[in-house]
């Protein structure tokens, strides 16, 4: 349960928000200070599994062959063989990394991914998440539809989403402690290198998290 701090704040949030005819996102802002992003060892790059989910639908790639494509089929919005990679070209496989937020993909398939796809994929921080042998690939679809990407980059202030406008005050709440408890565990300083975090809806006012 988060505190009540960020319990107002999001309430705050949904309150100003002006009334729009689409559901609008929550999102999170979060402002770093004391740290040199200029040393990669300092950036955050972390994948966080958001206990109340997004309130989004996320779009999930998978690449696979054999049983594990079949498997696939149930949860992923698209699964592409080997050969299906490889007659990608770089419009359609530009256009289908913007368009998508997860790939997922057998690891024996890893490094013929990286040839036809990695300088494409890459850059875009979104290269495929490797399934194992074991791995059940339905369960893996699954929790990446809950999953965000925190990225600051060499900036100071970076976003990530935390909920939908139409998720109750409470589960939006719970996500966003999860977030903080995280950056508090991993930032150098823990919660010193937090200068401030701010909640939002897509088109309303920020709102301080204390």
């Amino acid at each position: 349960m988060a505190d009540s701090d960020i319990q107002t704040a999001v309430a705050r949030a949904l309150e100003d928000s002006p009334d729009r005819n689409f559901t609008e996102t929550v999102d999170l802002a979060i402002n770093l200070r004391d740290l040199d992003l200029n040393e990669p060892s300092n950036r955050v790059d972390e994948s966080i599994v958001l206990p109340s989910g997004t309130g989004q639908e996320t779009r999930i790639v998978v690449i696979a062959e054999g049983e594990t494509a079949v498997r696939a089929e149930e949860a992923a919005d698209e699964v592409l063989s080997g050969d299906d990679v490889a007659d990608l070209d770089d419009d359609e496989a530009k256009d289908m990394a913007d368009e998508t937020d997860f790939f997922i993909a057998e690891e024996s398939m890893m490094q013929d991914i990286a040839r036809h796809l990695g300088t494409i994929l890459g850059p875009r921080g979104k290269m495929p998440d490797p399934l194992a042998p074991d791995d059940d690939v339905v369960e893996t679809v699954n929790r990446l539809k809950s999953t965000v990407q925190l990225r600051s980059g060499d900036r100071r202030t970076f976003h990530t989403l935390v909920g939908a406008e139409d998720m109750d005050t409470e589960d939006i709440g719970d996500n966003i402690d999860v977030i903080l408890r995280r950056l508090h565990a991993d930032l150098e300083k823990g919660p010193q290198n937090i200068d401030a975090v701010y909640v939002k809806t897509t088109m309303g006012p920020s709102v301080e998290v204390a």
